[in-house]
């Protein structure tokens, strides 16, 4: 894992001072830092019978549609305001700065389907937690959440109760 988190940028002050943003753009840039990040989570789920992956914009779109390629799932994207064409539904959530809104078609995800929740990072819950209560408002079974990164000091964790939450790199 170290070599991995080797490849992961810090951003100090961005968005906004005080904050360090891992910047996982040199990771991605990387064919070996990139297969075996995919690989890790594809293959902590690869017994799990995985029907469908969820990916939330913008950077869990990198990971997730790679992650259900590996697994033979499909993949359904979770997206900012007014990017989805078709009947949708919506949900206000909490940003470690901010506030925001996300949307999920409702044909995204049927009845009784196992869903991996997939994002680059865990760092209060809020986004994740969001994209969970939107998957299971349409029926599906969320079988666990995977992140690229999980900012550990920021007990994300605890709003992810009781989904089960596997990180590659922890910080």
């Amino acid at each position: 894992m170290n070599d991995l988190k080797n490849l992961v940028r810090d951003v100090p002050d961005f968005p906004k001072k005080g904050i360090i943003f891992r910047d996982i753009t040199p990771l991605l840039q990387n064919p070996k830092g990139l297969r075996t990040a995919v690989e890790i989570i594809s293959d902590y789920y690869k017994n799990k019978k995985i029907d469908i992956v969820v990916g939330t914009e913008a950077r869990g779109f990198i990971l997730a549609p790679t992650v259900a390629f590996n697994l033979g799932a499909g993949f359904t994207p979770i997206r900012k305001p007014g990017k989805l064409p078709c009947e949708k539904i919506s949900m206000n959530y909490a940003l470690e700065y901010g506030t925001d809104v996300l949307e999920i078609h409702k044909d995204g995800i049927r009845k009784g389907q196992n869903v991996l929740m997939v994002d680059d990072l865990l760092a209060t819950g809020g986004t994740m937690s969001a994209c969970c209560k939107m998957v299971e408002s349409l029926g599906g079974n969320i079988v666990g959440c995977a992140f690229l990164i999980e900012l550990t000091f920021l007990n994300g964790k605890k709003n992810l109760n009781p989904y089960t939450i596997f990180s590659v790199i922890k910080y």
